[in-house]
């Protein structure tokens, strides 16, 4: 039986959710008015799409992320060779409209297929999910504002107590230490109220083997911590979920991915966004710490390595163009890996036995995080 407080508690995040629903209902009906206005006054409707091209894309020091610049173009049904996008992109704002309207979620696939319901059509999933990122920067809002998410690849463990708001569940508490293999972090854990943790710090893992290995040594205990495998590069699920528990729980955020350069961009990504989601401002954790496996960390610990690929060499050369690499431990572990042109996964402590990187390596390095 739920107190009054409860009670209030759950109509007053019922309250926060529907206000959400009927801002974003009110943002696409206001786009929607402005075609309409075009027709009235006997001209040909268009989109004004913030530009996504290289040269638009610039780093914020302030906001510690890529954003988008000024610059935007102009979609219009006057001109023959942009009509197929226009009308992909009003389709999209209409079935947007519906899934909000109605509370029905879609994955990117689910649109794809949608579309040809509506005699929409898309070369490939690809044409669909760039046209999905246009209304995105159109409207400045994540596609999961929409009800539009991706599919689920990531998990999270640990004593943290979650309330369901999504329609059928509203009220519904779980806790998220009660299956040892994790729970997916999806469109209803996203959408959760966080309502209280014993944890002291959130470890972001890249490799789901050892998000395993974690929950069974006992780390959420440990630690005091939850840990989240983000599945290789974070989804954005995942990342909206590292920042609202930075943000909301007060909980540090500590990166661990494998010894190359994609593990450290993932790290980045995780802290500072990406270029393929400037128009977005949600994503990020800028105070979150990469904490290894280094490039240091290679030679430090004599870990077993494999060549790196001319791949891999390109890649830290081309991040090293990057304003976010360009000092601090990010620019001297770059450094490393193209002078050992080696790398090593996280795996690669198992060379010292199962639990090596549980008892050794990871104490020292939360330790370390302190001092970063």
């Amino acid at each position: 039986m739920k107190t009054n407080k409860e009670k209030n508690k759950i109509k007053d995040r019922s309250k926060k959710a529907d206000e959400k629903q009927k801002n974003i209902l009110e943002m696409l009906k206001s786009h929607g008015a402005k075609i309409y206005e075009d027709l009235e006054n006997g001209q040909f409707p268009k989109f004004s799409i913030p530009s996504r091209s290289v040269s638009n894309i610039v780093y914020d020091k302030n906001l510690r992320q890529y954003i988008l610049g000024n610059n935007s173009a102009i979609r219009s049904s006057r001109n023959s060779s942009q009509l197929r996008s226009f009308t992909q992109l009003m389709w999209l704002a209409f079935f947007a409209n519906r899934l909000t309207q109605e509370k029905k979620s879609s994955t990117l696939r689910d649109v794809y297929y949608s579309s040809q319901a509506f005699a929409i059509e898309f070369e490939d999933q690809s044409e669909s999910d760039n046209i999905i990122v246009d209304l995105e920067a159109v409207t400045s809002k994540p596609r999961e504002d929409f009800h539009i998410f991706p599919e689920e690849r990531s998990s999270i463990f640990g004593d943290l107590n979650i309330e369901y708001t999504i329609p059928g569940y509203e009220g519904k508490t779980m806790n998220l230490s009660n299956h040892p293999d994790g729970y997916s972090i999806g469109p209803s854990l996203t959408t959760a109220e966080l309502v209280d943790t014993s944890a002291e710090i959130v470890i972001a893992i890249e490799k789901g083997g050892l998000f395993t290995r974690f929950v069974e040594e006992q780390i959420d205990k440990k630690f005091k911590s939850i840990i989240i495998n983000t599945g290789g590069q974070a989804p954005r699920s995942t990342r909206t979920l590292l920042k609202r528990l930075h943000e909301e729980m007060g909980l540090p955020v500590i990166v661990l991915t494998d010894g190359d350069v994609y593990g450290e961009h993932i790290a980045m990504v995780i802290k500072s966004g990406s270029a393929n989601a400037a128009h977005l401002r949600e994503l990020t954790v800028p105070d979150a710490k990469w904490v290894g496996v280094w490039a240091t960390d290679i030679e430090k610990y004599k870990l077993p390595t494999i060549p790196m690929t001319e791949s891999d060499i390109k890649r830290c050369y081309d991040l090293q163009k990057d304003p976010r690499y360009e000092d601090g431990i990010w620019k001297k572990e770059l450094d490393v890996f193209l002078r050992l042109k080696r790398k090593a996964e996280l795996e690669a402590f198992s060379k010292y036995g199962l639990t090596n990187i549980t008892e050794k390596y990871l104490p020292q390095k939360l330790e370390l995080a302190k001092s970063l």
